[in-house]
This record gives structure tokens, sequence and C-alpha cells, in this order.
């Protein structure tokens, strides 16, 4: 038991030096942002990370100069509709997968799956033709860039249908013998005990209007009025338009866009790691 328990610890150990190790590397470049960000000497990329000045002149010129302001904007815009509106489709989908039997529910099934393994990439060309017809691309391209994202939200039901299956059918059937219909079942019966996948899918739902830069860039078609901040902070610093003097307001720009989702997964944690691990069942 001795030799057992020794041989335990030292796995442990070993673990969780690699583990510090992981993080030490991972948030290396964060850190090395962080003080970019900072630095007033030279707005140009340089060799060292210790900036010789600081101060908070980038983040002051990233209001002034660019319209980091409007980018920022779009982009919460964006967020707050995606992840209201595409967290209504998912979890009424997911419910009506997990609860309800008809015909043909295995071949949608079967259909959503196999649609999800092309990239979204393949259907840009059309769909900018059918937005550019709309007038919803260039500085309007805040609209049509959320009927994109959240035109096909139901085919992400997995994750929420898993965890839906774990909730007992008897409560259901208990609500409907009260004489519950199937949308009040689904709103005063399942939500109330299905906050960790609700708060989870908002929060995969918010995050992708700001990560997004190939769909977006090409919708907002160099119309900074209509670009998101994944767009906007790469104009800083693309070549083709002079702009590599301002590196480090890229930097800075990098630092306000992660505060907001950091703060925001942080407070919710937990029912995110809660949504992921209740959904993981086979369902």
């Amino acid at each position: 038991m001795g030799g057992l328990s020794a041989s335990r610890r030292a796995s442990n150990t070993l673990i969780y030096i690699i583990l510090t190790l992981m993080c030490i590397i991972w948030i290396i470049p964060f850190v090395c942002i962080l003080f970019e960000s900072f630095r007033v000497e030279t707005t140009m990329q340089v060799g060292y990370v210790i900036p010789k000045q600081f101060g908070f002149d980038n983040y002051i010129n990233l209001f002034k100069e660019t319209d980091f302001p409007i980018w920022y904007r779009n982009t919460f815009i964006m967020g707050l509709f995606v992840s209201v509106i595409q967290t209504m489709f998912v979890l009424m989908m997911s419910y009506t997968l997990s609860r309800l039997r008809f015909k043909g529910r295995k071949g949608l099934m079967n259909f959503m799956l196999v649609m999800g393994m092309f990239p979204g990439f393949l259907s840009m060309i059309i769909l900018y033709r059918v937005l550019s017809r709309m007038g919803m691309t260039g500085e309007h391209s805040v609209i049509g860039l959320i009927l994109v994202y959240t035109a096909s939200s139901g085919m992400g039901y997995y994750v929420s249908k898993g965890f839906f299956d774990t909730i007992p059918r008897s409560l259901d059937e208990a609500a409907r013998v009260d004489g519950a219909t199937r949308a009040q079942v689904f709103g005063r019966i399942i939500m109330p005990l299905s906050k960790p996948i609700v708060i989870y899918t908002v929060l995969c739902a918010f995050m992708g209007p700001w990560g997004d830069f190939m769909f977006a860039k090409y919708i907002a078609h160099g119309s900074s009025k209509g670009m998101n901040v994944a767009v906007g902070i790469q104009y800083l610093i693309d070549k083709d338009n002079m702009r590599a003097a301002h590196y480090t307001q890229f930097c800075a720009a990098g630092v306000l866009v992660a505060i907001p989702i950091t703060i925001l997964f942080m407070c919710l944690q937990k029912y995110y790691v809660e949504g992921v691990t209740g959904g993981s069942v086979k369902g």
C-alpha cells in the first residue's frame, strides 16, 4: 500500500507539473499582448516584451483615431441578438428531438448531422449574393450576419438534447396529466431544471460573433461601419492599408475584446461545465 501511495503521489505530481507548464505556455502570448498594449515609446512591433515606457495612450488613441467603438457596438449587438435567438432555436429543437417521437425524426437528425459536417465557407458566395441583393452587406452587414448566424442554429442541438435526455420523462407526463400543454411543460417544468445548458448555449452563441473573421470580413466588404471587432482590429495591422504603425493599438483592442468574454465566462464557468458534462450522454 505504501508503494502504491508513493507511486500515485509521484504520478499526480508529474501531472500537475505538466499541467502547470502547459498553462504557462498557454498564457505567455496573452501576457505579451497585455504588455504591448501599454507600450508608448513606439507604436511599431519591436523585439522585446517589457515596455520601456508604460501608458494608456494606445487605449485612448484606439477610440480617437479608429472606428473601434463602432466595431465594438456592432459585435455587441450581434452577440446579444444571436445569443437570444440561437438559444431559443437550439433549446426548442433539442427538446423536440428529445421528447417527441414522430415520423422522420431519425432521418431529420441524421440529415442535420451530415449537413453539419460541411464547412460553412462553402456557402459564402451564394450567401453573399443573397444578402447583397437584400441590401445587407457593407455598412448594413450587421443584420445580414445576424440572419446567417441564427438561420441554421437549430442544427447544433447535440449537447442540449443530451442534457434534456437526462431529465426524467415522468416530469413531463405528470404535468401533462395535470392539463399542461407542451409549451407549458417546456417553459415551466423543463427550463427551470435546465439552467446549466441554457447558460452553456447562451455563452456559445454570444462568443460566436466575437470570434468570426472570415465570413464577417467577406460580408463587410471593406466598410468600416459594418465590421465586427475581429475584422476591425485586423484592419489596424493590414499592411495593404498602410496601418502597420498601429500594432500597439491592435494589442489594446485585443485586450478590450477579451475582457467581457473572460469576465462572463469566469462568472458562469460552473454552469458552463455542468452544461457540457450534462449534455455529453448518448441520446
